[in-house]
C-alpha cells in the first residue's frame, strides 16, 4: 500500500526529517484560506510518478494564479488518476538534490539503503550514479555513514545525509514499511537540508499492527451520495466481491486475492472517517454487491479504530437483519468480515448471530475468500 506525498511527510515530520510548511488543498476554493505566503508550489497528490512532466506540480505567485492553476490539476490525470487532494508547499531554492531510499529486499531478505548524488525527476542519473549498503547486520549509524560516503559526499555532508538515513531506517523498522524514499532531498546554500519530495510504502501483510497507517490511507478516500466509488476495473469472469476503506488498502486487498488464484468481479472503496454519510455509504456498497448476480462471495476487509470498528459492525447487522426479515431467507452471497479486534470484541459480537465468516487476520480472511470461491465455481 503506497501512502500519498503529504501523508508520507506526515510521518517524517514524526520521525524529525526536515519537511516544508505545507498546507492540504481539498478544493480550489481552499486556495483563498492558504495560510503559506506566495510563492507556492502545488502538487497533485497521486500515486504514480512523473507529476511534473505530466502537468501536475505548479509554482504560482498570487492567490488566482494559484485557484486557475488548482483548478486544471484537480482534472488532470495523471496515468488515469485524478487527484482528490493537493498539496501547497513553501517554494525551496535547492543548490543539490539527493536520492535517498530504504527498501526491503525479499531477494536477499534485507533492508538496503540506497543513495545517490543526483537526485529529482532525471531517473537515468539517478541509477546510474545509485549507491547501496545492505544492513546485513543489527543497524547502526555506521550503515548510514557508510552510504554518504560511497556517495562521494564530504564535509558536513557526510554527518547531515547520514542522520537523515538514519531517521529514515528508524520509522522503516517502527512501521514495517517496504519502502521509504526521499528524492529528492534538497540541499541549500547554507547547508540546510529539506526532503522535498517522499514515497512510503506498507507491507500489506503489517496493517494489522498499525491501524494509525489505515486510518492516515483513507483519509483520500472520496465519499459520494450516490454510486460508491470503487477500482477503476472490472473482471467479468470473478465471483468474488470486495469492499474496503481507503484507494491504497483496497488494491493491497485485490493483489493479495489474485496472488492466491482467486478472481475479483468487484471492489468498492467506501470512506474511512467517522460520519453518518459514510454508513450510508457502506449501506449502498453492501446492496451493490450482495445483490449482485456475479458476487459469490463478498468479503468486507475494513480496519479502524475500536470505535469505528464497532459501528461498521453495527451497520452491516443492520443491513443483514433487515434483509433477512424481507426475504425470510439468506439470499446473498457467503460473507467473510474481517475487522478490527478479535473474537472477543464488541464489533464481532454484534455479527455473532448471522451466517457470516467472522476472521481478524487478513492471510485468514484472504484463505476463506478463496476456499469459498472455489467451492462456489465447483457447485455451478
Amino acid at each position: 500500500m503506497d501512502l500519498l506525498e503529504y501523508q508520507a511527510k506526515e510521518l517524517f515530520r514524526e520521525m524529525d526529517i526536515p519537511v516544508l510548511p505545507s498546507q492540504r488543498i481539498d478544493h480550489p476554493r481552499d486556495i483563498k484560506g492558504l495560510q503559506l505566503p506566495y510563492p507556492v508550489v502545488l502538487k497533485s497528490q497521486v500515486r504514480s510518478g512523473g507529476r511534473g512532466r505530466a502537468g501536475g506540480v505548479r509554482f504560482v505567485e498570487n492567490t488566482i494564479d494559484a485557484i486557475a492553476a488548482a483548478r486544471t490539476i484537480f482534472n488532470l490525470p495523471i496515468l488515469g488518476e485524478y487527484p482528490k487532494v493537493l498539496l501547497a508547499e513553501a517554494k525551496y531554492d535547492a543548490n543539490r538534490e539527493f536520492y535517498l531510499a530504504v527498501v526491503l529486499d525479499y531477494t536477499q531478505a534485507r533492508p538496503v539503503l540506497l543513495g545517490s548524488p543526483k537526485g529529482g525527476i532525471n531517473v537515468e542519473a539517478v541509477m546510474q550514479h545509485m549507491q547501496q549498503v545492505v544492513v546485513d547486520e543489527e543497524f547502526s549509524p555506521f550503515y548510514a555513514r557508510r552510504l554518504a560516503l560511497k556517495m562521494g559526499l564530504e564535509g558536513s555532508l557526510i554527518q547531515l545525509v547520514s542522520s537523515i538515513v538514519e531517521k529514515m531506517y528508524q520509522l522503516f523498522v517502527t512501521k514495517d514499511l517496504d519502502l521509504v524514499e526521499i528524492n529528492p532531498l534538497g540541499v541549500s546554500s547554507s547547508g540546510e537540508v529539506m526532503a522535498l519530495d517522499g514515497k512510503i510504502a506498507i507491507n500489506d501483510h503489517a496493517l494489522a499492527r498499525h491501524p494509525d497507517l489505515m486510518t492516515l490511507a483513507s483519509k483520500t478516500t472520496e465519499t459520494k451520495t450516490g454510486s460508491v466509488p470503487g477500482l477503476n476495473w472490472l473482471n467479468r469472469d470473478g465471483n468474488i466481491g470486495i469492499i474496503c476503506n481507503g484507494n491504497s488498502f483496497a488494491i493491497a486487498t485485490v493483489d493479495l486475492i489474485y496472488q492466491v488464484g482467486g478472481r475479483p468481479v468487484s471492489c468498492l472503496v467506501v470512506d474511512g472517517e467517522a460520519t453518518a454519510s459514510s454508513w450510508e455509504q457502506l449501506e449502498r456498497a453492501l446492496e451493490q454487491l450482495a445483490q449482485s448476480k456475479s458476487v459469490k462471495v463478498l468479503l468486507i476487509n475494513i480496519l479502524g479504530n475500536a470505535a469505528y470498528s464497532e459501528q461498521v459492525a453495527q451497520t452491516i447487522a443492520s443491513y443483514l437483519q433487515r434483509k433477512v426479515q424481507l426475504t425470510g431467507a439468506w439470499n446473498m452471497p457467503q460473507w467473510v468480515i474481517r475487522l478490527n479486534g478479535d473474537e472477543n470484541h464488541s464489533s464481532y459480537k454484534l455479527l455473532a448471530d448471522f451466517p457470516v465468516s467472522l476472521v481478524n487476520n487478513l492471510d485468514e480472511a484472504i484463505a476463506q475468500t478463496i476456499s469459498l470461491a472455489k467451492a462456489a465455481v465447483k457447485r455451478a
